[in-house]
Formats: structure tokens, C-alpha cells, sequence
């Protein structure tokens, strides 16, 4: 009877063994992002409503609140933490605010001049609310409004209300840490993603088939959108790897250039010249314009899989200086796509190289290997 089952067994072990896999895998979770956040944000409502209403503790639904507003609509560790910091200041400093004000009405009994230290409080708020504070600033009028009410709530409502909103923060921090969905992930295969596109399009360029208008501006479309979404993770990017946000932004920088590059190339004479005429102006450009695709993809595989030995060349080897000379040999509308490519050879190897040299912060995946064997 063992034996008969075994064979069904091994079945389900293998099918576990790969759900394992993929659930733990980064790239998995980078391609399911919007689901296990869902997953996520639901669990972590049911854990408020157990830490709160289910032991009845008073004014629950705070806690709730302050869940959803803390990881509701951010995804990525990096923002989770920086915006329940944020939470937790301006909460403790309107909690404060808000126990103050709630003391002082039941001292001096006026409401008219609690509405008037209410309405000050909100003015101040506002002008921070106006900046680099700004999150801040705001939670802290809202949490004001929320602990004391109008001016009249009692202290003891004050007081749950408070520890209800700092509940709500401490789940959403745990769960963000289940699962963990960081940004650095999101940007590394985003900006692989293009790096591929970008070598497929210069591959074509130069030696391929003619890309029809149509194809151009979708396959451009779809690069320069990915371009954008990488810039808005680099906050959170440079806070989860602890690198200067101008280093993203250099590298951010040298995509866009690479891009340029290569849409002014495909506009140019490039666009309508036959494969032999490309291979010729190819050869003529010298190896480190050929050896371009290569770079591209081999940079863009050492971000995807996190290793650096796949990228492309070792950044001691420079880029063979050109004198000039070799342009003047070349037909006048063939000058113009000759520079450019030299200069997107030189893009490319400044972005790979500065790419090596941050890798030991992005690369996480050999972080999490060394902690392992420590």
C-alpha cells in the first residue's frame, strides 16, 4: 500500500516544492505584485480588527484606519517604512495636541477659544503641510481632529483613540515585512527590461530588419513609460539600499541618454538604409559600437538574476579612443549617426560601470546568501 503511494506523493512534494519556490522568489513577486499586496492589506485587516475589536478594545476602527492609510496604497518595503515613520510622528505630535487641547477645555470649559486653539493648530499644520514635512504636517491636524474631537471629547476617548492609531501602525510595519515587496526589485527589472528593449532596437538598427514607424513609437512608448516608473521608485530604492539618491539619479540620467541616442538613430538615415549598407557603417564604427548589443544585454541579465560576473566587460577595460579620422572616410549623412554612436557606446559603458560599482547595495539576493552562511 506504501508503495502505491508513493508515487503520489512524490507528485505533490514536487508541486509544494515549486509553489515554495515561487512564492519566495523575488521575480515572482515583482510579477504579482497587485495580488500579494491584496493578500497582504486583507490580512493585515483581519490581524486590526482581532488586536482591537476582537478583544474589545475601544475605538477600533482607528486602528484600522491607520492600517489602511500607512500600506493601503504603497506596496514596496522601502515606502512602508518611510511613511509609518512619518505616521507615527505626526500621530504622536496630534495625539499630543489633541490630549492638550481636551485638558484645557475641561479646565477653562470654553469652546469658543478651543475652536480658535484648533483652528490655530490646523493654520500651522497647513504651512508645514506645505513642503518637505508635508505628510507630516498633515496627520498631524488629522490625528488633532481625531483625538480630541471637536475640543470635547473626553480624555479617556482621547487616550484609545491614540493607542488604537499606534496598533494600527505597528501591524502595518509587520506585515510589511511578510512577503516584503521592495521597490529595488521593481527597479532592477524594470531598468533590465529596457536595457533588453534597447538592445534589441540597436540590434535592428544596425544590422536587422527595418522597424516600421508604428512598431517604433510602441516599442519607445512602452520604454519611456518603464523610465518613468523608475524614477518614482528611487526614493524608496535609495532608502532600502542605502545609496545616495543622486547615484540613481546618474544612472536614471545615463538611461534616458542611452534612449535619446537611440531614437535619434532611428529617425536618422539608419531608418531606411538596407542591412548590407548597416553592417558596413557597423564595421566602419569600430568594435565598441558592435560590441553595444552585448553590453546591454549582459548588464541587463547581471541585474535580472544579481550577478555580477554577467555583466559585460570589466570596468578596466576603457573604450578604444577615436581620432576623428575614421568619420572623414564615410558619406556626409552617414557623419552624423557615426558620432552618435560613439557617444551611445560611451553611455552605455559609463551606465554598466557605474552599475558594478553600486551592486554591491543592490545586489540582495547576496546579502540574504552571506546572513544565510553567517
Amino acid at each position: 500500500m506504501a508503495a502505491a503511494d508513493t508515487p503520489t506523493v512524490i507528485p505533490r512534494r514536487a508541486a509544494l516544492s515549486r509553489m515554495v519556490r515561487a512564492v519566495t522568489s523575488p521575480y515572482y513577486r515583482y510579477r504579482h505584485a497587485k495580488v500579494l499586496h491584496s493578500l497582504r492589506v486583507g490580512l493585515a485587516m483581519l490581524a486590526s480588527i482581532l488586536a482591537t475589536t476582537g478583544i474589545d478594545i475601544p475605538h477600533g476602527i482607528w486602528s484600522s484606519v491607520t492600517l489602511l492609510v500607512v500600506i493601503g496604497g504603497l506596496q514596496h518595503h522601502g515606502n512602508i517604512r518611510k511613511k509609518a515613520a512619518e505616521r507615527a510622528a505626526g500621530t504622536l505630535l496630534g495625539a499630543s495636541i489633541g490630549l492638550l487641547l481636551i485638558v484645557q477645555q475641561n479646565f477653562i470649559g470654553s469652546l469658543p477659544f478651543t475652536y480658535v486653539l484648533m483652528a490655530i493648530a490646523a493654520s500651522v499644520c497647513a504651512w508645514f503641510a506645505i513642503g518637505s514635512s508635508g505628510y507630516i504636517g498633515l496627520l498631524t491636524a488629522i490625528t488633532m481632529c481625531i483625538v480630541a474631537g471637536h475640543g470635547d471629547n473626553l480624555i479617556d476617548v482621547g487616550l484609545w483613540r491614540t493607542l488604537n492609531v499606534l496598533i494600527g501602525i505597528v501591524i502595518a510595519l509587520a506585515f510589511s515585512f511578510a512577503f516584503p515587496l521592495h521597490a529595488t526589485y521593481s527597479w532592477r527589472y524594470g531598468l533590465a527590461a529596457n536595457l533588453r528593449e534597447c538592445a534589441g532596437i540597436y540590434a535592428r538598427l544596425l544590422e536587422g530588419e527595418t522597424i516600421t514607424e508604428e512598431e517604433q513609437v510602441k516599442r519607445f512608448l512602452q520604454i519611456n513609460k518603464r523610465l518613468v516608473q523608475l524614477r518614482s521608485l528611487m526614493p524608496s530604492v535609495a532608502k532600502e539600499i542605502d545609496v545616495p539618491q543622486t547615484k540613481l539619479e546618474e544612472i536614471q540620467r545615463l538611461h534616458r541618454s542611452v534612449l535619446s541616442a537611440l531614437e535619434l538613430l532611428a529617425t536618422g538615415p539608419l531608418m531606411n538604409a538596407g542591412a548590407a549598407a548597416r553592417a558596413a557603417f557597423a564595421n566602419h564604427c569600430g568594435a565598441e559600437v558592435r560590441a553595444v548589443r552585448s553590453i546591454l544585454l549582459s548588464t541587463a541579465r547581471g541585474l535580472r538574476f544579481g550577478r555580477p560576473t554577467r555583466f559585460g566587460i570589466p570596468a578596466a577595460a576603457p573604450l578604444a579612443k577615436r581620432d576623428g579620422q575614421a568619420a572623414t572616410a564615410l558619406p556626409p549623412e552617414w557623419q552624423g549617426p557615426y558620432w552618435l554612436g560613439q557617444r551611445l557606446a560611451e553611455q552605455v559603458d559609463r551606465l554598466r560601470a557605474l552599475l558594478l560599482e553600486t551592486e554591491p547595495n543592490w545586489n540582495i539576493e547576496r546579502h540574504a546568501r552571506a546572513a544565510r552562511i553567517a
